[in-house]
């Protein structure tokens, strides 16, 4: 196992921690954490893509981390609204 490997195991390691912290509660989907550990997540995979290039891989991580900043610029905005009403 190289070092791109590694760093992509910590990917998955911080989607899945993501995701299990969601499904036992101890995150929400609107909380700030659970957003970096998904763009972390993406981020580190998409690094060891670069080493060992899957287009599926590629594709499925480019969205995933497009659709985590989306979700989180609009929790951003959502909170914003409602901490001025």
């Amino acid at each position: 196992m190289n070092g791109p490997d590694v760093i992509g195991l910590f990917g998955v390691a911080a989607y899945l921690s993501a995701y299990g912290l969601l499904q036992l509660g101890a995150l929400k989907v609107e909380d700030n954490r659970y957003a970096l550990l998904n763009a972390l997540g993406a981020i580190l995979i998409l690094y060891s893509l670069f080493f060992d290039f899957n287009l599926a891989s590629f594709v499925t991580q480019s969205a995933w981390l497009m659709l985590t900043a989306l979700g989180s610029i609009r929790s951003h905005i959502k909170r914003s609204r409602t901490a001025r009403s």
